[in-house]
């Protein structure tokens, strides 16, 4: 007789509480007349995309000093996670340094996006706007940096701790920038993009956490979103072939329970469904000849999940 293989018990992580509710957002910030701006930042309208979706050499070499600036923004803006800054500080911490560095925060006026920066709390998916709720300890946060100048983007993103988090949180945060990392690792000239998928899911499903769909990965360069389109599961139609010299984001957002979703009346935030925690990590990275290049990268060679990002070695199961 064959042995019954004993059931893996999985620990339901809760709902997180209390749940987010919309706050109150301030004025949009305003930008210097010598700062060259993206063309929809006066309209808010991109247009249709026209861009090709390979960089040359001269684009390619903005785009590793754009996203050498938007690495450090995003990385001094962790500086100032803790509880009792408000979302909203932290646009203006990410808006000034953006000036100061003589770029343009791209979200801002993109489809009409009012603030600098996104900033998604606990069960908030991805593109919370920032408004006067301060951060709890035991939170986590999403912050979403994006940079414009020399005429392209550099678009990346981390999940912050906030003070003392849980472990389902922590594996959470853990999980998910090392799904992004696998994902990324299958990029090369030759390769397909639902191997970046594939991988993602993989990893995903075998920590119990769920991928979102509604939202993914694009091309990223001279437009802020090409039609490049990166899903973050595998979708057997996602067989577009990856070419030296494409860029794209990479930057799944996984959940700790089913990843349905919905929208806020804002048209922007989007929210689990069952209120329990999402964590997204993202980096903007061109496909070379034998693998990629990370364009999201400090001066220095750090990331901001190097730095802030729980190991998962370092979490309790």
């Amino acid at each position: 007789m064959a042995k019954r293989r004993r059931k893996k018990q999985v620990v339901v992580a809760p709902a997180s509480e209390p749940p987010m509710r919309p706050g109150i957002i301030g004025l949009s910030r305003t930008v210097p007349a010598d700062i060259v701006k993206p063309p929809y930042a006066a309209t808010g309208d991109p247009g249709p995309s026209v861009s090709s979706l390979t960089r040359t050499p001269e684009e390619l070499d903005a785009m590793r000093r754009t996203g050498a600036i938007a690495a450090e923004v995003l990385i001094h803006a962790g500086q100032f996670v803790e509880p009792g800054i408000t979302t909203d500080k932290i646009d203006e911490i990410v808006h000034n340094e953006t000036i100061r560095r003589g770029g343009y925060p791209s979200p801002l006026n993109y489809r009409g996006f009012r603030k600098s920066v996104c900033t998604s709390i606990n069960e908030v998916i991805c593109h919370g706007i920032p408004d006067n709720r301060p951060l709890a300890d035991g939170d986590i946060i999403n912050i979403d940096v994006t940079v414009y100048k020399e005429g392209v983007h550099g678009d990346n993103s981390c999940t912050f701790l906030v003070g003392d988090v849980d472990e389902h949180s922590r594996k959470l945060v853990a999980e998910t920038y090392v799904s992004m990392m696998e994902g990324i690792k299958t990029v090369r000239n030759g390769s397909k993009v639902h191997d970046i998928g594939r991988a993602i899911e993989r990893h995903a499903r075998a920590h119990n956490l769920g991928v979102v769909k509604e939202f993914i990965g694009h091309g990223v360069g001279t437009e802020f979103h090409s039609d490049l389109q990166i899903p973050h599961y595998y979708d057997a139609r996602a067989k577009t072939e990856l070419l030296t010299g494409m860029t794209f984001t990479v930057e799944p957002m996984l959940t700790l329970g089913h990843p349905d979703l919905y929208l806020w009346e804002d048209e922007w935030t989007a929210l689990t469904m069952d209120g329990r925690r999402s964590a997204q990590f993202e980096h903007t990275l061109v496909v070379t000849d034998d693998g990629y290049e990370l364009l999201t990268v400090a001066s220095d060679g750090t990331t901001a999940a190097e730095l802030y990002a729980p190991k998962p070695e370092a979490v309790t199961s």
